[in-house]
């Protein structure tokens, strides 16, 4: 191992090239642990129990292996559906698969320089590469087909390789489709049934390693296939974190996030990944981008890398990037604080923004959301601690007055120094109270911050019961975020109605990432479906009636999860048509042959998928203004 010592900055500053080699992994990652069928861990899923209790499987989470005897009572409730152990839509994966398009002399070429271990035809692996994790996805593989998956997949393991792949399919007329941890929400892997050139998907999971770290300038080089979990291991071992927790952060890999533009849960403290990352080389139809070394901040024009952010799989393969470091937190504590409703909360949050004290993570629930959270606890045993429950609830209900039905919670995660962590603790708490918000404890906190990782598998629960759930994003100003809030929930409320869906809609919202001009907004929808004839179609109606009132409310498209093709419509609301002109020059410039065929967010024009499969949307209506 190529190992420079540490080298701390005290009385004077290092000179010279400080950054080192980390040691080579033993062998490359196997994925074999991931779920086909659905999100996650292949050990982890909750399922019902003959005595109407959901256990989720595994061991992975604090919650994985107890009971949970209120989720399905509380969920048939809020859906005013049958939701239950005897009433279920068993999944029947795999789907067919549609048959490989052959390219001997294609295949031929890339062999000459892949083992055989680096490519493959097998079906289930096309089709994993094929879809992301889209309810309308997730719904088709279990329950329907996709008309169209890559007709091969092959996993380089340097970017030489990913070099010469590009090199081979441009000759041959191929298309090629990249792919990090497949859990985008936006169709952005869905294949036209229309392509007929032959597909290949790069599969960028083996190029994992940290090429080298430079802990005085806090900097390291990433192969863009590394996962959040490797990642977050990884730099760990040198006392250094990237800070970058999206929710699907165990499953996303570096390159995911540059081409979706992605934010992360504590990106107060560490920033958006366009903030963290310093530069990247790129494969592109016309050759490779990179430069020989990286600053600070530069002024150099307009910069190529630029083009990568958010770009969705249009431009070209990004293989590595240098992205800027942080210590590993001195302290860490976690912190919860109970609302009297949702306008209290948010106007907790925007002073805070303004105090200085904004703590790494800060979200605010509603009082769907924190109900979620009470269904999702064990049941309480003991008479000490049904008393101490009891007490709690009499407290929060009679003493302080809160209305269950209206209450709010905001979750808190605290990161930093210790003389940090105190200043944002004390400073945020003196806030909270002015807006009537009352403490609620750390383990409430570090529960509530843990169970994003487990609340991805409830969405598949559902599914196995009739239910179809997704979750959509924006950002919006401070001033119209509650009328936007209020908004999307009537529109949803109202459609469900006019469509004569059964039961009642699922929704629920929280507020966020702050920022000085406004706010992050996260939403989850469903609702129950037995009996309704093209359930996804229904579900892709109600979104769009949705994103249609979010930007008659001043939200944006999109906040983190890109556009995709589920969005691809709404791209004439939020641009002029000499800014759609020039995505089509540029993707024209940099790619004339559209060798990077995943037309996302509309570059090369409206993608037609199989209307079986397709996701379905309704006419467009314009929301009140």
């Amino acid at each position: 191992m190529d190992k420079k010592p540490t080298i701390p900055l005290g009385q004077a500053v290092a000179t010279g090239d400080t950054s080192f080699v980390p040691p080579a992994p033993a062998s490359f990652p196997s994925f074999d642990d991931e779920a086909l069928d659905g999100w996650g861990f292949k050990d982890t899923k909750f399922v019902v129990q003959p005595n109407g209790s959901v256990v989720l499987t595994g061991t992975r989470y604090n919650i994985s292996n107890v009971e949970l005897p209120s989720l399905m009572p509380w969920f048939s409730k809020k859906l005013e559906a049958p939701l239950g152990y005897d009433n279920r839509n068993e999944p029947q994966y795999p789907p067919p698969v549609p048959e490989a398009r052959q390219a001997p002399e294609l295949v031929a070429e890339l062999r000459t320089f892949l083992t055989p271990e680096q490519l493959s035809d097998e079906p289930t692996v096309r089709l994993r590469r094929g879809h992301g994790h889209t309810g309308a996805e997730i719904w088709a593989i279990r329950y329907e087909r996709l008309g169209r998956v890559p007709d091969l997949v092959v996993f380089p393991r340097s970017h030489e390789e990913v070099v010469r792949i590009t090199d081979v399919a441009r000759k041959g007329g191929a298309c090629l489709i990249p792919f990090g941890g497949g859990t985008n929400v936006t169709e952005a892997l869905r294949l036209s049934v229309h392509e007929q050139r032959f597909v290949i998907a790069v599969d960028m999971r083996h190029m994992n390693r940290v090429l080298w770290v430079d802990p005085v300038n806090r900097m390291a080089c990433i192969e863009a296939g590394a996962t959040g979990r490797h990642i977050v291991s990884e730099l760990a071992k040198y006392g250094l974190t990237l800070g970058h927790e999206p929710d699907s952060l165990e499953f996303s890999t570096l390159g995911g996030w540059i081409a979706t533009n992605a934010s992360g849960m504590k990106k107060n403290r560490y920033g958006n990944i366009e903030d963290l990352v310093l530069d990247m080389r790129v494969v592109t139809a016309h050759g490779v981008v990179e430069r020989p070394h990286v600053g600070p901040r530069e002024s150099i024009g307009a910069n190529p890398r630029n083009f990568m952010f958010g770009s969705e799989g249009n431009y070209g393969i990004v293989t590595s990037a240098v992205v800027k470091l942080f210590p590993v937190p001195e302290v860490q504590r976690y912190g919860s604080v109970l609302f009297p409703d949702l306008s209290s909360g948010l106007a907790f949050l925007y002073e805070l923004q303004r105090s200085g004290a904004v703590p790494a993570s800060v979200r605010v629930m509603d009082s769907t959301q924190f109900q979620f959270g009470q269904a999702l606890k064990p049941a309480t045993t003991g008479a000490a601690a049904q008393a101490k429950s009891a007490l709690e609830k009499f407290f929060v209900t009679k003493v302080k007055g809160f209305d269950p039905d209206k209450l709010a919670v905001a979750t808190l995660v605290f990161e930093g120094t210790r003389e940090e962590v105190e200043y944002q603790e004390k400073t945020l708490y003196r806030i909270a109270e002015r807006h009537g918000g009352m403490k609620a404890g750390g383990t409430n906190g570090e529960r509530g911050y843990q169970l994003t990782f487990g609340i991805a598998y409830i969405r598949d629960l559902t599914f196995s019961h009739w239910a179809i759930a997704e979750s959509f994003e924006t950002s919006v100003p401070w001033s119209r975020a509650m009328e936007l809030y209020e908004r999307v929930r009537e529109r949803i409320h109202r459609e469900h109605e006019q469509r004569k869906l059964p039961g009642k809609p699922f929704f629920t919202g929280r507020l966020t990432q702050v920022y000085p001009s406004g706010i992050a907004m996260y939403f989850y929808m469903g609702f129950y479906t037995k009996g309704v004839e093209d359930p996804v179609g229904q579900y892709a109606a109600l979104e769009h009636a949705a994103r249609e009132e979010i930007l008659a409310s001043g939200g944006t498209l999109s906040h983190h999860h890109g556009i995709g093709k589920i969005r691809q419509d709404f791209m004439g609301d939020i641009y002029s048509e000499g800014a759609l002109a020039l995505s089509r020059e540029v993707k024209k410039a940099v790619d004339p042959d559209n060798l990077f065929g995943a037309a996302n967010h509309g570059v090369r024009g409206q993608v037609e998928l199989e209307s079986k499969d397709a996701p379905r949307t309704n006419t467009r209506r314009t929301g009140s203004d």
